[in-house]
């Protein structure tokens, strides 16, 4: 995540994504963070497989109130991002992305940089419709926040990552 060099990354010892994104959501809230705050998702890997979370302004380290309601809440943090490949729950513009709109207003309207269709060579044109079934959940890739789509009924396009996905064995 090249674009915020002030970041820091709680991790909480989190097992799965819609966890790691509510404590976002939540930390949003109570900490009152800006609007300009980048909110991401990391997966860890290794002996303990675990989900954690980073914070980070573009231009300016969080506020000490931020910090310090961090601490208060019982978060450590440590400073700087466990990747660069975040997968960015809070951006700028985040909750404007809602109902269907253009890939053109995806674009102005938040800090997405790109769209890109899996298994397309070509980026979709701008006046593509997006359904975005209120949950859109760019990733950070080579300093670019893209948001990857795919065709739904139509001709619509709809993000890669559904809001309620099915757990995996779930009709077992």
């Amino acid at each position: 995540m090249t674009h915020a060099p002030h970041a820091l990354t709680l991790d909480p010892g989190l097992r799965d994504l819609r966890a790691a994104d509510h404590l976002l959501h939540t930390l949003a809230a109570e900490l009152a963070l800006p609007q300009s705050v980048f909110g991401c998702t990391h997966l860890i890997r290794g002996d303990r497989p675990r989900v954690a979370v980073s914070l980070a302004l573009p231009s300016r380290p969080l506020p000490r109130t931020a910090l310090e309601g961090l601490a208060a809440l019982g978060h450590e943090t440590t400073d700087g991002v466990p990747d660069d490949t975040g997968r960015a729950v809070l951006y700028p513009g985040a909750a404007a992305l809602t109902g269907t709109i253009t890939l053109a207003e995806t674009l102005s309207r938040s800090a997405i940089t790109a769209v890109v269709a899996l298994g397309s060579p070509d980026r979709p044109p701008p006046q593509t419709r997006l359904m975005t079934r209120d949950h859109v959940r760019p990733q950070w890739q080579d300093g670019e926040l893209v948001l990857t789509v795919m065709p739904a009924a139509g001709d619509l396009l709809v993000p890669f990552e559904v809001p309620d996905p099915t757990p995996c064995c779930a009709d077992h």
